[in-house]
């Protein structure tokens, strides 16, 4: 593969990766009223990003008064979702004393695929949204801006860890793809090659030092990371695996973090999980629309394991911002 073709590559892999089975769409939604439910006020944004689209965010925010500015957690979904998709860990956050903000990746969503393949994009919209609610939001006050994390699920995963400072090798591409033929993702690059110019430059993957902790779900690419590549990720990680991954199938994504890492993470490794069972328990409608990423897993229990995902993620946060 020419340099081009792997970026080519790479942008389809991480819109591929975590999006075999995006929910077909289903209605424009509404703008989101703001909600008081159990202690937590959730509410919609639209954020300004220049000359580009608006981009679409949820807070949860608690609705106690505190003692002070509290931490900030940003969460970026998989290809294909929405800010709400981990709306339940986004509660649960809130509910612990935390203000959460996740965003809608422009093009990047269920709505609309037209920029699926911007990894650049990605990463910079995370930093657009830290940027908004840490120096325009209307409630920015009560944010401390010295203690930010980020939650990131499979495509959202490879996002929060190239944000915080992490750099893919692309070329890595190759060998993975010579050996796993038959993966989903290499059959994928094979129809997309060749859609840049040759000589095109690598894609700069903008860092946000502002990143002090990260929870990395199922992540997308994790093959293109080497322990070069992961050498100024020295902040602390809580690293998921699904034990039984059909979308990202071990070990080409979650180890290759695991091991390159300069301090090991916090790793979970989820005996019989598949690839969604890290999104919510589904709505009766949203099952019907998304059979594929609502279906029960045969012998797991998305439910009970959401309380235990919340449940370590919130521990996990308290003990490092």
């Amino acid at each position: 593969m020419n340099t081009a073709s792997l970026i080519v590559a790479a942008s389809v892999l991480l819109g591929a990766c975590a999006a075999t089975a995006a929910p077909a769409p289903l209605v424009q939604p509404k703008a989101a009223a703001p909600i008081i439910r159990d202690g937590v006020l959730s509410m919609g944004l639209t954020i300004p990003d220049g000359d580009q689209p608006a981009i679409e965010a949820g807070v949860w925010v608690p609705t106690d008064k505190g003692t002070g500015p509290r931490p900030l957690i940003v969460i970026s979904h998989g290809n294909g979702g929405d800010f709400r998709s981990h709306h339940d860990t986004a509660a649960a956050l809130a509910k612990a004393g935390f203000v959460v903000a996740a965003l809608t990746h422009t093009g990047d969503n269920w709505r609309d695929q037209s920029r699926a393949t911007d990894l650049v994009g990605r990463t910079r919209q995370l930093s657009v949204l830290i940027d908004y609610m840490t120096r325009d939001w209307s409630a920015r006050a009560g944010i401390d801006a010295d203690r930010i994390g980020a939650f990131g699920f499979s495509a959202g995963g490879f996002t929060v860890l190239a944000a915080a400072g992490g750099d893919p090798d692309l070329s890595r591409l190759t060998d993975h793809c010579h050996a796993n033929p038959g993966f989903y993702d290499c059959r994928l690059i094979g129809q997309h090659v060749g859609t840049l110019k040759d000589g095109a430059a690598a894609p700069h993957l903008p860092h946000d030092a502002r990143l002090k902790a990260l929870v990395v779900a199922a992540p997308a690419l994790g093959f293109t990371f080497t322990k070069e590549g992961l050498s100024k990720l020295t902040q602390p990680i809580q690293l998921w695996q699904a034990g039984a991954d059909q979308i990202l199938p071990a070990p080409y994504y979650v180890e290759p973090i695991r091991d390159a890492l300069p301090t090991p993470p916090e790793y979970r490794h989820v005996e019989g999980a598949a690839h969604f069972d890290f999104l919510p328990p589904c709505s009766p409608q949203l099952a019907a629309a998304a059979p594929m990423i609502c279906t029960p897993t045969p012998g797991f229990e998305r439910a009970a394991f959401h309380e235990t995902l919340n449940r370590e993620v919130i521990s996990f946060f308290k003990a490092h911002l």
